[in-house]
């Protein structure tokens, strides 16, 4: 375990790498992303081995485990992120506004770095990777406090960012991986001065716990507890694909769908609805008219009755539950009810249902006839994000390049004093 003072001391020379970062030119940032991308794949059996050593620790039903584990495939996605992020216009320097006073000052408002950005998070080692694309190209420097469970990962990942670092010259303490112990966490949560916003990402507990006991500024990535909504006007085949898309693609990611809510008119299609759900073994937990619907259809060891707290719960596994409904109301009620605000959506043919739909639910991301799995800063042409936002102030869902910036007024004058 590290101590105190010495954490105190790596946010300090964090906090002096952030002040300097201004001087490097975009053009040495994507070159330094970009070394980095093709660093990672070639390194990808190392990465590996880190994090196999991770796995071995977790069990596999745990629903971090998908989270946690790398995969050559997955090291190469990553790289590909890394490569978008330097494709990306830099946001730094960016006129948002321009004037002149009566009294001849010039006033510039332009885009700036937030700073030190810190970030907590559980078992996902790729974040390691985008968090630190991301803020080396918006002129951040970063802290991050990555969970025990990929300790291993991490290190790892993090010496070949060192790595690349020193190539370039650039400090190394553009990047300051934390311990993996609690008294790491209370030490970050707690760096009034050093540190200039925390992003928590994981767990809704993990979240709350960052919410209630940080003293440094937050921005909620909340947890994605997220309804698909078949209307009465639903079109069957479009309804299969994205239900199956939504619940299935990755079960343990944000995005993933956690209820499906069936206007009653409709439930004469659940079955087909559901159907292919079953080659994937997913659980559903039916409320009174769904389970009637599909009790002898749908395999009964993968099918319950549900409970009060099958709703307003983020599975992150093979599990989903069904809420039926008399009415788009109902639906929305539902909704505004038990959602985390995260992504929503909506399949429906009716034009003034999708509208109302999509002007009424209050979430980051809505989605008429389209998968909520696209929830996803690279799926937005935002290259790699650092989370997704639930909160409204700053930043609201996908966080990339522009959201890890603030703003400063620069005013020129010519002697002018007021009077």
């Amino acid at each position: 375990m590290i101590a105190e003072t010495n954490i105190t001391d790596h946010l300090k020379a964090v906090q002096e790498a952030a002040r300097k970062a201004y001087q490097l030119s975009d053009a040495q940032i994507n070159k330094v992303l970009h070394q980095l991308a093709d660093l990672a794949v070639e390194r990808t059996d190392a990465i590996l081995e880190a994090n196999q050593k991770d796995l071995d620790r977790m069990d596999t039903s745990d629903p971090k485990y998908d989270r946690l584990m790398l995969t050559p495939e997955r090291i190469e996605a990553i790289a590909s992120d890394i490569r978008n992020v330097a494709g990306l216009p830099g946001p730094l320097g960016k006129v948002l506004e321009e004037k002149t006073l009566d009294n001849g000052l010039q006033l510039r408002k332009i885009s700036v770095p937030m700073g030190v950005i810190g970030m907590i998070y559980e078992a996902r080692p790729n974040v390691t990777f985008d968090v630190f694309a991301l803020c080396l190209k918006s002129g951040n420097a970063c802290v991050l406090k990555g969970g025990s469970d990929a300790e291993f990962s991490n290190i790892a990942i993090v010496s070949i960012i060192h790595e690349v670092l020193a190539k370039h010259s650039i400090n190394e303490h553009m990047l300051y991986l934390m311990p993996a112990d609690r008294q790491a966490t209370q030490a970050l949560l707690e760096a009034v001065g050093f540190v200039d916003i925390i992003i928590p990402r994981g767990s809704q507990g993990l979240i709350n716990f960052v919410r209630e006991h940080a003293k440094v500024p937050v921005i909620e990535t909340g947890a994605g507890i997220v309804h698909t909504y078949f209307d009465k006007s639903g079109d069957l085949e479009k309804g299969k694909h994205i239900i199956f898309n939504a619940k299935t693609r990755r079960v343990s990611v944000c995005n993933a769908l956690d209820c499906l809510i069936l206007h009653k008119d409709r439930l004469k299609d659940l079955e087909a609805l559901t159907h292919k759900l079953i080659t994937k073994e997913v659980e559903i937990f039916a409320d009174a008219d769904s389970y009637a619907e599909l009790e002898g259809k749908y395999p009964s060891a993968l099918l319950r009755e549900a409970s009060d707290e099958h709703f307003g719960t983020e599975f992150l596994s093979h599990k989903m539950s069904i809420k039926t409904v008399n009415s788009l109301e109902e639906a929305l009620d539902h909704i505004a009810k038990f959602s985390s605000k995260h992504s929503e959506a909506i399949v429906a043919e009716d034009k003034d249902v999708i509208l109302e739909y999509m002007n009424s639910v209050d979430a980051a991301a809505v989605y008429a006839n389209t998968s909520t799995a696209y929830t996803d800063g690279a799926q937005f042409g935002m290259g790699a994000e650092i989370g997704i936002s639930t909160q409204k102030l700053h930043a609201r869902g996908p966080m990339a390049l522009p959201e890890l910036t603030s703003y400063k007024w620069q005013i020129f004058g010519n002697g002018q004093v007021r009077a």
